[in-house]
């Protein structure tokens, strides 16, 4: 069985891989940029290994004997599910393998943006740390004492919520509707984003889910709040961010996730100094790899024997 990991894999994601595969699955690398490589390469493979490059109808059509998208991490909204099932291709994600990771650097980014890191480590390289403008720390602060507000309520917010109210802070958080195991109060979103004083974005990309941080919803934020987003670039309006955050209604945004991927030259919220900023790696770390490796490894082996996927999106019409 022939697969095809289409991302820039690292050497140590490398090595993962071959110390991984068993002997009847054959994966080729083709890096996320070169689509060349990729066409050719899709014309006699079995497997994509999915990770953030969009599988598009005209990339599904190249692949005749394609059976299964395999995503790497959760979010399948860069897989074009309609295509995807008109081709009879099946869809599987693997929700978990990288909850742990995502949850460490949404913690991670708060506590930057609060302590405004980026500008503290800069200033140091740069041989301007003790010498910086002391007005600065009237505007840097504590997690504890805070209220946090986690925009949706999956395996990333309830892992979050516990150690977020352990560093002292009080959580809130807004879902469709009130989960009964929660250790956090359920707010509406319009109350949450008033009572926040950081919020963090936890919901997959969907088209009700899109834009739904737009200016109104900025403006209804608590004056002086943070934006944390680890989920997906699309859920935020950038231009009305950027608005917000050059008028201080917004103090600063943490982000690791943006509309468009890498983000143009000059983009507004790579230029200020208000955000700091990650290249969608939230999910990335060894740990994350080797648990998603063994569910993309025990699909294929699935699909080999004709067995039902785990975590099955969209069913292959037929099996290996």
């Amino acid at each position: 069985m022939k697969a095809v990991l289409h991302y820039r894999a690292s050497p140590g994601f490398r090595a993962r891989l071959d110390a991984a595969a068993p002997p009847w699955l054959r994966v080729t690398i083709v890096a996320d940029n070169d689509r060349v490589s990729l066409v050719r390469e899709l014309a006699d493979t079995t497997v994509l290994l999915h990770v953030l490059e969009a599988v598009t109808a005209d990339l599904l059509a190249a692949a005749p004997r394609l059976l299964l998208v395999q995503k790497i991490g959760v979010g399948v909204n860069t897989i074009d599910l309609d295509a995807a099932r008109a081709h009879g291709v099946g869809v599987a994600n693997m929700p978990g393998t990288n909850t742990q990771a995502v949850v460490e650097l949404t913690l991670a980014l708060m506590l930057a943006a609060l302590r405004r890191l980026p500008t503290l480590d800069r200033s140091v390289r740069e041989g301007r740390g003790w010498s910086l403008d002391r007005a600065m720390f009237d505007g840097v602060g504590e997690l504890g004492g805070r209220t946090v507000g986690l925009v949706g309520w999956g395996a990333v917010a309830r892992r979050l919520a516990p150690v977020l109210v352990a560093l002292g802070a009080t959580v809130v958080y807004t879902a469709r509707r009130p989960a009964p195991d929660a250790v956090a109060a359920w707010r509406p979103l319009d109350e949450l984003l008033a009572i926040a004083d950081i919020v963090s974005l936890h919901v997959p990309l969907t088209a009700e889910t899109a834009g739904m941080l737009n200016a109104a919803a900025l403006a209804r934020m608590k004056p002086g709040a943070i934006l944390v987003n680890t989920a997906r670039g699309g859920l935020v309006d950038e231009r009305a961010l950027a608005e917000a955050l050059r008028t201080g209604r917004v103090r600063a945004a943490a982000l690791d996730v943006f509309a468009e991927e890498p983000p143009a030259a000059g983009h507004a919220l790579v230029s200020t100094d208000a955000t700091v900023l990650s290249p969608h790696v939230a999910w990335l770390t060894p740990e994350t790899l080797d648990r998603s490796l063994a569910v993309a490894i025990e699909n294929c082996r699935r699909l080999r024997a004709g067995e039902r996927l785990l975590h099955e999106v969209v069913p292959p019409r037929r099996r290996f």
